[in-house]
């Protein structure tokens, strides 16, 4: 699945988990950058993705991610 295309799943993704109208994402873009991204809304997002995406992420796996963009390539490498 091509990076912008994962990018976009989980723009919409993340526009419903944190419930909000509007976001500017890309690779760059941390939990700091969007308000409502807190510890809850992000387990939240974690198991969003591994719905849409049909697979489960390990605990070290999530404790890497740094940002969207490592977010996306994690995705990449499980549907690759």
């Amino acid at each position: 699945m091509p990076h912008e295309t994962i990018l976009a799943e989980l723009r919409e993704i993340m526009l419903d988990v944190f419930d909000i109208d509007e976001l500017d994402l890309t690779d760059a873009t941390t939990a700091e950058d969007v308000e409502e991204w807190d510890s809850l809304s992000h387990v939240r997002l974690v198991v969003a993705v591994e719905r849409k995406f049909g697979f489960k992420f390990k605990n070290s796996e999530i404790e890497s991610l740094k940002t969207v963009g490592d977010l996306v390539r994690l995705i990449e490498s499980k549907t690759a």
